[in-house]
């Protein structure tokens, strides 16, 4: 009994002595009693973002998915891979936001002295459709700790060629992830996008999260990918192209928001709780031009 209690003792120190996780940047849902907790979508309960960390401490593979324009989804990154990186070295991040045609750039860089912001971003041929100032802090980190920061995603070359063409298809691919892929292209684009473009669209999604699997599998590890949450989704993203070959699967944790649905098992392994951002009409511009 005196063993159980000192055992119970120390893992409640553990917790206490936890990094404390950084100040929220947005502000919906802050009164959600489990903001900054983690579902686990197996068990069916709350963790700790310390449990997280030690759940993904030997996994050789995991998947991050976020929303992009999320502030508080890349600070809880950076906190994850600092606790992950504080008890075992990580092998390798790995960036939907960087293109293979980066890599050299990223690896002249990789632990050297790097300059200031504007410099750094303009060296890595940064693009401008991902917010410096979101991702800088993860770039940083990045080439300063891990062994490698890896790129994963296609160049607008590859990109243009599978528009162009899109009749080749990606073996295997289920046909209920291809539907609930075409509407969530059709929901993202507002409902106005041609019935033409969609093939073409749904092609490149497949493509882009088949780099990325490969990008993930090749990296050292352990290795953890950053991406959109899409992409990263057991059911529609980057885990339905895991060649077994690769060895495990990796494990999937979703960036969420607070008042958000909770996926269960066959979307994540594991949901992150952060507030919400305000809702925005991000359709309104778009229906306004095509009705002009």
């Amino acid at each position: 009994m005196n063993v159980l209690i000192l055992i119970a003792g120390l893992f409640g120190a553990a917790l206490a002595l936890a990094a404390p996780l950084p100040a929220w940047q947005t502000t919906d849902g802050l009164d959600d009693p489990h903001l900054g907790q983690v579902w686990d979508t197996h068990a069916q309960r709350w963790l700790e973002p310390q449990q997280l960390v030690d759940a993904l401490l030997d996994e050789p593979r995991v998947i991050l998915g976020e929303r992009h324009d999320h502030p508080d989804h890349h600070r809880l990154q950076l906190w994850l891979l600092e606790q992950l990186q504080a008890q075992r070295p990580q092998g390798a991040l790995v960036m939907e936001m960087l293109q293979s045609s980066q890599q050299p750039q990223v690896d002249a860089l990789q632990g050297k002295p790097l300059p200031a912001d504007p410099m750094l971003a303009e060296e890595l041929q940064w693009q401008p459709g991902w917010d410096w100032a979101l991702y800088g802090p993860l770039v940083r980190w990045g080439l300063a700790v891990p062994q490698r920061l890896l790129t994963a995603n296609l160049d607008r070359d590859e990109l243009m060629a599978f528009y162009r063409d899109p009749s080749s298809d990606v073996s295997g691919y289920p046909a209920s992830a291809r539907a609930k892929l075409e509407r969530i292209i059709i929901a993202s684009h507002c409902d106005l996008i041609e019935a033409s473009q969609v093939a073409p669209m749904l092609r490149i999604q497949q493509a882009r999260d088949l780099r990325m699997g490969q990008a993930l599998a090749t990296a050292p590890a352990p290795a953890l990918l950053i991406a959109g949450a899409y992409h990263g989704r057991r059911d529609l993203g980057v885990p339905l192209h895991w060649d077994g070959q690769w060895g495990a699967a990796p494990v999937v944790v979703l960036l969420s928001e607070a008042g958000s649905p909770l996926p269960g098992p066959e979307q994540a392994d594991f949901v992150w709780l952060a507030p919400g951002l305000p809702e925005q009409d991000h359709c309104a511009g778009m229906r306004a031009a095509a009705e002009s």
